[in-house]
C-alpha cells in the first residue's frame, strides 16, 4: 500500500495511463513530419538507450543465461507483438486524429481480459464483464464520429 491508500500496482498503472497519453499527443506532433516507421524507429531507438541505463544503473547487469527458454521464447513472442502494436498505432497516428486513434487502441483493455480469460485461465466476476462492456461501448461512443 501507498499512503494515499492505493496499491503500489495501481499508483504504477496509473503513471502508465498517464504516460500513454501523453505519448498519443506527443506521436501525433512528432509523425506529422516523417514516415510512421522512421517515427517508432526513432521512438524504439530512445527505448532502448533509456533502458540500457536504467538497467546498468541498477547495478543487476542481465545475465541471459540465467534466463530459461521459456521466459525468452515469450519475451521475444512479447516484443514482436509490441514492436507490431506500435508501428500499429504509429501508422494510425499518421492517417487519424489522436483523439480517436488512442481510444480505439485501448481496446486492448478489453483484449486483455478476454485473453486471459481464454489463455490464462482468468476468472471475471459480472461486475468485470459488465465494465468490459462499459470500455467497449465508450470506445465506440468516443472513436466513431
Amino acid at each position: 500500500m501507498t499512503e494515499g491508500g492505493l496499491p503500489a500496482w495501481a499508483v504504477w498503472a496509473l503513471l502508465s495511463a498517464c504516460f500513454a497519453a501523453l505519448t498519443a499527443i506527443l506521436a501525433k506532433i512528432g509523425v506529422a513530419g516523417v514516415n510512421s516507421d522512421v517515427a517508432t524507429l526513432i521512438r524504439t531507438a530512445v527505448i532502448f538507450v533509456l533502458l540500457v541505463g536504467i538497467v546498468l544503473a541498477s547495478g543487476e547487469p542481465p545475465s541471459p543465461s540465467a534466463i530459461a527458454p521459456k521466459t525468452w521464447l515469450f519475451l521475444v513472442l512479447s516484443g514482436l507483438a509490441t514492436g507490431a502494436s506500435w508501428l500499429c498505432y504509429f501508422r494510425a497516428l499518421k492517417l487519424g486524429p489522436a483523439s480517436q486513434v488512442a481510444p480505439l487502441d485501448k481496446l486492448s483493455v478489453v483484449l486483455v481480459a478476454v485473453f486471459g480469460v481464454a489463455f490464462l485461465g482468468e476468472r471475471l466476476s459480472a461486475t468485470n464483464w459488465l465494465g468490459i462492456a462499459l470500455i467497449t461501448g465508450g470506445v465506440v461512443l468516443v472513436a466513431v464520429k
